[in-house]
């Protein structure tokens, strides 16, 4: 745990300085922060409790639209956040209850129903989030007389979301909801049979995550500035944000925010780089990384460091 301390308090260190070293380079670090937070959150519920979501952008959208509705009604954000947080918990309730007795693929497949369904939501109640033509986000308080419409303002609170979300998963790691997340994980009938009900692991990993990831949404549709339906809710956002994960390090506390700037920062590199060969690149990249190391980049490199560790305990 010291050493995730230790990492922690690098990234928090680095992200404060770097504003002043890299001024127009904010954009694409606000983006790596998010994806990272988001990835981080997703793999609460899909790498330590081993359930895929391919529909996390339902989150990411509602966080969002909360905060732009909320803006609109002369709601803060600091408001909208934690209210975004709460209804994303209690829509991952529902949708838990009602899916994680599924088996399979079949959790993974309602994920990206319940995603389409809000994205239908979010166009035809025009009243309230402004329809498909999407809605702005025209103006927000200036606490301190901070502007948060400032892209040095939203890299800080993007990068509090990332470490904030790296923190709870470093704690969830060490206390015993997260062995539990581990037990349910590796074996659901042995879980059970040791005690545990593991719909109720599921559950609490699911609005765990749901929560993070909507404080992320929110921060997101301050970013964007104007939330479109089609793009908040869209699959490709849900299949990145679990990629991250996945390409990272599933299960691993820092694989996530990893996976995060290398794939957020290759596609820059290659958008700029390659021009219209950007996307084969790209895809060329997540297939070696899937093939050749399918615990993710973090993932095997804990393995590794593991087998050495037996190794010399052998030779000793």
């Amino acid at each position: 745990m010291t050493t995730h301390l230790v990492g922690l308090g690098v990234l928090v260190v680095v992200g404060a300085v770097y504003p002043l070293v890299f001024p127009g380079a904010l954009t694409i670090a606000i983006t790596v922060l998010l994806f990272a937070g988001w990835a981080t959150a997703w793999d609460v519920l899909g790498g330590w409790n081993g359930q895929v979501s391919l529909g996390h952008a339902s989150f990411v959208g509602l966080g969002a639209y909360v905060v732009a509705i909320g803006a609109s009604h002369g709601i803060a954000p600091w408001w909208a956040l934690p209210l975004a947080a709460v209804a994303a918990a209690v829509l991952a309730y529902g949708w838990g209850w009602t899916t994680f007795r599924l088996r399979g693929p079949y959790f993974s497949l309602s994920t990206i129903a319940v995603a389409e369904i809000l994205r239908l939501i979010a166009i035809n109640e025009g009243w309230l989030t402004g329809g498909a033509t999407g809605v702005f986000i025209a103006t927000l308080p200036e606490p301190f007389g901070i502007d948060l419409f400032s892209r040095t303002a939203q890299f800080y609170l993007a990068l509090a979301f990332a470490a904030g979300v790296i923190a709870t998963v470093i704690v969830v790691s060490r206390i015993r909801f997260g062995y539990q997340l581990r037990a349910v994980r590796e074996d659901e009938e042995a879980a059970m049979a040791a005690g545990l009900d593991p719909t109720g692991v599921k559950l609490r990993a699911f609005m765990l995550s749901a929560a993070l990831t909507a404080v992320g949404g929110g921060l997101y549709g301050m970013v964007l500035a104007f939330i479109e339906p089609h793009v908040i809710f869209s699959l490709l956002l849900s299949v990145q944000i679990a990629l991250t994960a996945i390409i990272g390090g599933r299960g691993t506390v820092w694989g996530p925010a990893v996976g995060a700037l290398i794939l957020v920062g290759a596609g820059e590199a290659f958008r700029t780089t390659f021009a219209q060969a950007n996307l084969l690149i790209y895809g060329v990249l997540i297939l070696a990384v899937v093939l050749f190391v399918p615990r993710g980049i973090v993932g095997e490199l804990v393995r590794r460091h593991v087998r050495r560790r037996y190794a010399r305990r052998a030779q000793s």
